[in-house]
């Protein structure tokens, strides 16, 4: 009789355990999760030091990712977000191609009830249980800050921008905000260089034509800055300089080899990586997880990579 009461309490107590984890995922969490990842793409390091931590973290919880690369296509990863639904994952993470596109997809994860985080770049609708991300707004704070330290207060800018992408919507508020406190910095040129190397190159050059008075720019990510670095350093271009955005191996060449790329961003990919897989380990068990998790950035120069060197 004590035996069949012990048997009893333990089914109970499992029981009570289970109907404590969210949604349709209660069953699922006890088992091995599977993750769907879509990445806005593998061709930058940023991303491919974002899969790192994704990978590592995933490999301590013991869940499965299943990655996918959207490559700057919309369509592609809504394609994407659609497999991992009929795949009836625990749970989906996004690094949107487009903040405002991506909507719909996260909305046909949400009426399955399927758990939506986004990594990186935010998505401007849709029920998200957690966005991690890079700090922007800190970020574009510290490039202008870098800038006007630079200018003396006083000059004329350009941005390449891409304002389909939050995170860069977010970097650019940052950066404009701090700029607003000295009038005598004027910008002289907000252009979508859609993130790319090529096409931030042709908008520099075109800057450069329509305002050869211009005396700094900010790239919004390294391709940005780096396109730019491109076109000036072909022009000839020896009084402008350049604040870039993420401070990949390439752009810290560039900055300790003393070209115009004088600083960049540094952000924390690894970490927005690993911390989403934590986030999502904690969802999973029944925790309540914040709406936005912010990741530090900072700032290097030639001073401070040779002193890291």
């Amino acid at each position: 009789m004590k035996k069949i009461f012990l048997g009893a309490l333990l089914v109970y107590l499992a029981g009570a355990l289970l109907l404590q984890l969210p949604g349709c995922y209660r069953e699922k969490a006890q088992a091995k999760a599977v993750i769907g990842v879509t990445l806005l793409t593998r061709g930058h390091a940023f991303y491919r030091d974002l899969e790192e931590g994704l990978t590592e973290a995933a490999a301590s919880h013991h869940f499965k990712l299943n990655i996918s690369a959207a490559e700057w296509d919309l369509a592609k990863q809504v394609a994407q977000i659609e497999d991992f639904i009929i795949q009836k994952v625990n749970a989906i993470v996004v690094c949107p191609t487009d903040t405002r596109g991506i909507v719909a997809a996260i909305e046909q994860a949400n009426t399955k009830g399927i758990p939506v985080f986004t990594a990186d770049i935010a998505a401007a609708g849709g029920s998200v249980v957690s966005h991690i991300a890079s700090d922007n707004i800190a970020g574009g704070r510290e490039a202008a800050k870098y800038m006007v330290q630079r200018l003396g207060s006083k000059g004329k800018i350009a941005i390449i921008d891409q304002p389909a992408v939050q995170s860069v919507i977010d970097r650019v508020k940052g950066f404009e905000d701090y700029l607003a406190k000295f009038p005598e910095i004027e910008t002289v040129a907000k252009l979508n260089g859609e993130g790319v190397r090529d096409k931030a190159m042709k908008v520099m050059e075109d800057i450069l034509q329509s305002h050869p008075e211009v005396n700094a720019v900010f790239g919004i990510n390294d391709d940005s800055a780096l396109g730019a670095l491109s076109a000036i350093e072909a022009a000839g271009g020896k009084d402008i300089f350049i604040v870039g955005y993420d401070a990949t191996p390439e752009g810290r060449q560039a900055i300790l080899r003393g070209s115009a790329l004088k600083a960049d961003i540094i952000q924390y990919p690894k970490i927005i990586g690993q911390t989403t897989i934590n986030t999502i380990a904690d969802y999973l068990v029944g925790k309540e997880v914040p709406k936005l998790i912010p990741i530090k950035v900072g700032i290097v120069d030639q001073v401070s990579l040779q002193a890291a060197k």
